[in-house]
């Protein structure tokens, strides 16, 4: 049972700690409101000034890697399906610095363009009433705004606006800052090159506007490079299972961004092209060069052959002549293709020697079906190209890039041992070949003299015919692939701009500003409490407490100290009148009450509410008398005009009686006992056993006994005066009391076990929104704007809804 009474307390507690904070925020409702605006107008011109920023993407198909060869596909050397590691190295060209470099060799970048509006600048492209052409051989202030001005169709003025420019020289890659220079004072010509010592270009008007303002902005290649490789661009999978992806460009102006996207993939395609043509096109080299020897030493054969038949009038061999013939030319032949083999692989070893790479001609191209020497090959071909991957993002000395240079070391050597064993086979082959040439032809030797003459000169002219043959099928070969290569990759869709901006977006911008305009006067209120060390808040003194909070008591707004007896309307009376009412449940003696009324410090006025206590009393028929014992500081006298000569420490310190002492207050049923004169030991008087003997006579000849005693956090005198009174009054001041005087209470309370006290909130003019309807007198001290004037306080509708419930 007890524990459900205990849950219903918390959930009672936390619904009115929520009503708390609705109304705390209720209450500067204006201000939240005026916030909102402020925010939302602020937002307003954000976005009119903000430069909208727009997202261009489009779709690319990344196709596993194909031998760059197809035609000789039957020597296995397929590289198979292209696994994350080959789309990541896909991804990564299209962001790399030379496809970024071709890409913007495409598209006219190198000058920005731009016009001012009434609150922002926007960017132009292509429409632009003029066009500047930069001079790249002469040093450029790059990355700045100049002005260019014209009032007319034939003369312009430049003006530069910056503070600091980039400073670009032709031919270096470094760059370096420049401070603003001087403007030229002088006026230039449309179609005339302009020369100065920052800038060198020309500049056409090819608009209609016979009078303008445009701003222009040099970009060097660097910076632009810079920009399209940052993060502006990204290129990411579309499906996690797909080799399609999707490049996006985050851009101001969106033709421009279309244009580079369109550019960079027409610009990929055809380096994935030239690529894959390298191959067809090192053998065709190659294939070539040995064709041009073989062409002449041919043709010169040819010739021998045709004068030798006239001569000699010989035309046809003999049987055993043509025999012969066919025997050693299909050796000869054999012979002659061993001995292209060697020539190709002595260059191929002086390529691996000298690390060119590119100029490898694929064995397989040359009809050369070794698979070993065929699948290293085309590895040490596939890591050079993964080197230039590497090498677009990363320098030499990177890790990764250290690691592919390894790898093509070690293939490197692997290449050059199988070359020495094919080689040497071929070497054997060719000396066998060789000593079998030599037999046959020491079996011809009983032919006449003329016929083995013509066998010799038909033999080297078939020789070479065939070797001639056998070049042009690798090279027709090798041109056809060349011809029929295609990109393996595709463009999916071409580059298209989305119509909404990305950034600043509207409706967020909006939803934002109204969240921060509500967020800053309500957090101010909530700050300004949290920092606030003073008591405001009734309901937080309440909950502090540990004893009751029974009155709270309006601003006293005149002059006058005494409401009670001189505005007995007024509402700070009629909080009073409550608050005697509240003490007829809480004194034991009903006929006769010793009230005692003190605080933590002066100025919290418990002389203010205990001359007015001691009068509401008094104005209820009571015998009362007010008792000054504040020492020290007394100011009772000054509120009754009477002169401080005589009172409580003239009694105390002489043998004066205290009815001497008593002092008629002019009105009916109230004496007041002044503190007198400051003696120099006020807290030795009070604690005389004299002082006892008086409080009780004047106990008896009084029905109600007012003390006002001095702050009980600055003396201790005080202390010892609780024994004296019936019920203790611990009087706060809203606005001025400490919250750390709660805490002087609460002490007093569980330590010094002080009984029947109870706390007064005085002063009470800060509407907090709270407290309507908890009982203790609120609504005779509230008021609008002015607490304790109003004989009727009129409350807000929405404050009278909620006391009704």
């Amino acid at each position: 049972m007890n524990n459900q009474n205990t849950t219903t307390s918390q959930v009672e507690e936390d619904e009115i700690d929520l009503m708390d904070i609705f109304f705390r925020i209720l209450k500067v409702w204006p201000y939240i409101l005026l916030s909102i605006f402020s925010a939302l107008l602020i937002a307003f011109i954000y976005l009119k000034i903000a430069i909208p920023q727009y997202e261009v993407s489009s779709k690319f198909f990344i196709k596993e890697k194909e031998s760059p060869f197809g035609l000789f596909a039957e020597a296995g050397m397929g590289l198979g399906q292209m696994g994350d590691a080959g789309l990541n190295n896909q991804m990564i060209i299209l962001k790399s610095r030379p496809i970024a470099a071709a890409a913007l060799s495409r598209v006219n970048f190198e000058v920005d363009y731009f016009q001012k509006g009434i609150l922002a600048t926007r960017e132009v492209y292509k429409n632009t009433p003029i066009t500047v052409e930069v001079d790249w051989n002469h040093p450029q202030l790059c990355n700045g705004d100049i002005q260019i001005t014209w009032e007319n169709e034939k003369s312009f003025s430049i003006k530069y606006l910056d503070d600091e420019y980039r400073q670009v020289f032709p031919g270096e890659e470094a760059y370096r800052k420049a401070e603003k220079p001087l403007s030229p004072e002088r006026v230039f010509s449309f179609g005339e090159e302009v020369v100065l010592p920052g800038n060198k270009f020309m500049i056409e008007l090819t608009g209609t506007q016979k009078s303008g303002e445009i701003i222009i902005r040099v970009r060097d290649r660097r910076s632009l490079i810079d920009h399209y490789t940052g993060d502006a661009l990204s290129v990411a999978p579309m499906d996690k299972q797909a080799t399609i992806v999707k490049l996006t460009l985050r851009v101001i102006n969106q033709a421009k961004g279309k244009d580079y996207l369109n550019a960079l993939q027409t610009v990929f395609l055809e380096n994935e092209l030239e690529e894959k043509n390298l191959t067809a096109s090192n053998t065709i080299d190659f294939i070539d060069k040995q064709i041009v020897v073989l062409t002449d030493s041919l043709l010169y054969i040819e010739n021998r052959l045709q004068d030798f038949r006239s001569t000699n009038a010989i035309y046809d061999m003999s049987n055993e002549g043509s025999v012969i013939f066919n025997q050693l030319s299909e050796l000869e032949i054999e012979l002659s293709k061993e001995r292209f083999k060697r020539n190709y692989y002595g260059q191929l070893q002086r390529y691996l020697e000298t690390g060119s790479y590119n100029q490898i001609v694929v064995p397989s191209g040359m009809g050369i079906e070794d698979p070993i020497l065929n699948s290293l090959i085309m590895n040490l071909i596939e890591l050079q190209a993964e080197k230039s991957v590497q090498l677009s993002r990363l320098r030499e000395n990177a890790p990764p890039v250290r690691e592919l240079n390894l790898q093509i070391t070690d293939l490197n050597k692997s290449i050059q041992e199988v070359l020495k064993n094919v080689d040497s086979n071929a070497a054997l082959i060719i000396s066998d070949l060789e000593s079998r040439i030599s037999r046959i032809e020491s079996s011809f030797s009983s032919l006449p003299q003329t016929e083995q003459n013509l066998i010799r000169i038909q033999r080297e002219f078939t020789l070479n015919e065939g070797l001639y043959t056998y070049l042009l099928q690798k090279r027709a070969e090798a041109a056809i692939t060349r011809a029929s290569n295609l990109p393996s990759n595709k463009i999916i869709e071409d580059a298209e701009a989305d119509l909404n901006p990305v950034s600043p977006k509207r409706l967020l911008t909006y939803l934002i500003a109204v969240i921060l305009g509500f967020i800053f006067p309500v957090g101010f209120v909530f700050v300004k409490d949290f920092l606030n060390t003073k008591i405001e808040d009734p309901k937080e003194l309440e909950t502090r407490l540990k004893v009751p909070l029974i009155g709270i008591i309006g601003r006293n707004s005149s002059d006058d100290g005494m409401p009670v007896l001189n505005n007995p309307r007024s509402t700070v009376t009629e909080a009073f009148r409550s608050l005697r009412a509240d003490l007829s449940y809480l004194s034991d003696n009903k006929d006769k009450s010793t009230l005692l009324f003190t605080s933590s410090i002066s100025g919290e006025g418990k002389t203010f509410i205990s001359i007015n206590m001691a009068s509401v009393f008094s104005l209820m028929g009571k015998k009362t008398v007010l008792i000054g014992l504040d020492l020290r500081k007394p100011k009772i006298a000054e509120d009754f005009g009477m002169i401080n000569d005589l009172g409580m420490s003239t009694c105390l310190s002489t043998d004066m009686p205290w009815q001497k002492i008593v002092k008629p207050s002019g009105f009916e049923n109230l004496d007041v006992i002044l503190s007198g004169p400051i003696p120099p030991n006020p807290a030795e008087l009070l604690l005389k056993d004299k002082f006892a003997k008086i409080m009780d006579e004047i106990k008896e000849a009084y029905d109600v006994v007012i003390l006002d005693c001095p702050p009980v956090g600055l003396v201790s005198e005080t202390k010892e005066l609780f024994k004296f009174s019936d019920v203790n009054f611990y009087v706060f001041r809203q606005e001025y009391s400490q919250k750390g005087n709660i805490q002087i209470l609460n002490n007093l309370v569980e330590k010094g076990g002080l009984k029947k006290v109870y706390g007064i909130l005085n002063d009470v003019h800060v509407d907090t929104g709270y407290g309507y309807g908890y009982g203790y007198g609120y609504g005779y001290g509230y008021g609008n704007n002015s607490y304790g004037y109003h004989e009727e306080v009129q409350l807000p509708w929405w404050k009278r809804a909620l006391k009704r419930k």
